[in-house]
């Protein structure tokens, strides 16, 4: 029997193997195609504990921040062994109490699926069960810190005007005014982590991001976020996939405007809310 196939029909055992080692899964919530042009965030989170029909994971958070994901809302699991790829569909169960040597945090409560679908490495965000629209990152290195803060108070205060007006920015607007940084380059963002977030960057642009360790990036999440969001991170790791991208681990950096962080975890709740809202609506 081939490898992948022999994996995708054993696939609790390497569950079992990521739960065991301290590993994680990522998880999207499942819109079903149902939102137009709403691009989807992938959360990396760690596997607490398993049961024959649960799996229990950190609640999705970001910056020290944990976002409300309601029970019964609908997900896309991804499991990664590797190279490889495997999603599966799952839905939020409730939450609970993990208990640690630090204290007790919250964390979520979701469905073993019945099975799971492997992903075809040239379209690793897209199965047979499920598809996942990863939002565009457009990426600079970041010559000058400080240059960065007025861009990022301005880019607040032109969401919250979007937010109070309940408008949203044309493509055709997007001009911008820039901090001191060099060539851009453009990524997909795999997934967001509690700390920084995964770029894939397309092998054309590998050399961008390797000139550098300090990056200036621009996420759009239109419409659910009227504007795309500025924000500064540094490159913590890299590696070069199978299909010759680079995959690069990114730590959030709000060292020099500190008060961009509120704004930011402010937009990204926005932006969870806004999914489930539409969910439950329909």
């Amino acid at each position: 029997m081939p490898a992948n196939r022999s994996r995708t029909d054993r696939w609790r055992q390497s569950l079992q193997k990521i739960y065991e080692r301290g590993g994680g899964l990522e998880f999207a919530i499942d819109r079903h195609e149902d939102q137009g042009k709403v691009k989807d965030l992938v959360w990396r989170v760690r596997v607490l504990d398993l049961s024959e029909t649960e799996i229990v994971i950190e609640q999705p958070g970001a910056m020290g921040q944990s976002f409300k994901i309601n029970e019964g809302v609908e997900l896309v699991g991804v499991m990664a062994v590797g190279q490889n790829k495997w999603m599966f569909n799952t839905r939020v169960l409730g939450t609970t109490l993990n208990q640690t040597r630090s204290g007790t945090f919250p964390a979520l409560r979701v469905a073993m699926p019945e099975k799971v679908v492997r992903c075809m490495r040239r379209h690793a965000d897209r199965t047979s069960i499920a598809h996942i629209n990863l939002p565009n990152v457009e990426c600079w290195k970041l010559l000058d810190p400080m240059s960065a803060v007025p861009i990022e108070v301005a880019n607040r205060i032109h969401i919250e005007e979007l937010i109070a007006k309940g408008q949203t920015a044309e493509s055709s607007d997007d001009q911008m005014a820039l901090p001191s940084v060099g060539p851009k380059f453009e990524a997909s963002l795999a997934n967001l982590g509690g700390g920084g977030v995964g770029l894939v960057v397309p092998r054309e642009s590998r050399a961008g991001i390797d000139s550098g360790k300090v990056f200036w990036l621009r996420l759009d999440l239109r419409p659910a976020i009227p504007a795309p969001i500025v924000l500064t991170a540094k490159l913590v790791h890299s590696h070069i996939d199978s299909s010759q991208n680079t995959y690069a681990g990114m730590a959030f950096d709000f060292g020099v405007n500190n008060q961009h962080k509120d704004f930011v975890i402010k937009q990204i709740a926005r932006y969870i809310n806004s999914v489930q809202e539409f969910k439950k609506a329909a």
